[in-house]
């Protein structure tokens, strides 16, 4: 069950990236209204998909599809 729900959240967290150079993760919750254990939830499955790359800029992470 967790399992679908991580594929879920990957597929609007890469929605909302798609397209674009990048965004933090603010900007990122708040165009998909996702809480915090959801999005970090699907930033994990993106990650262990090797689809996102997940840099810390000024105290903020900074992601981008790969």
């Amino acid at each position: 069950m967790l399992k679908e729900k991580a594929g879920t959240v990957a597929g609007l967290i890469w929605n909302a990236l798609n397209g674009t150079d990048g965004l933090t993760v603010k900007q990122i919750k708040k165009a998909t209204k996702l809480v915090d254990k959801d999005l970090y939830l699907g930033f994990g499955w993106l990650l262990r998909e090797d689809k996102v790359t997940i840099e810390e800029i000024e105290n903020d992470f900074f992601v981008a599809l790969k």
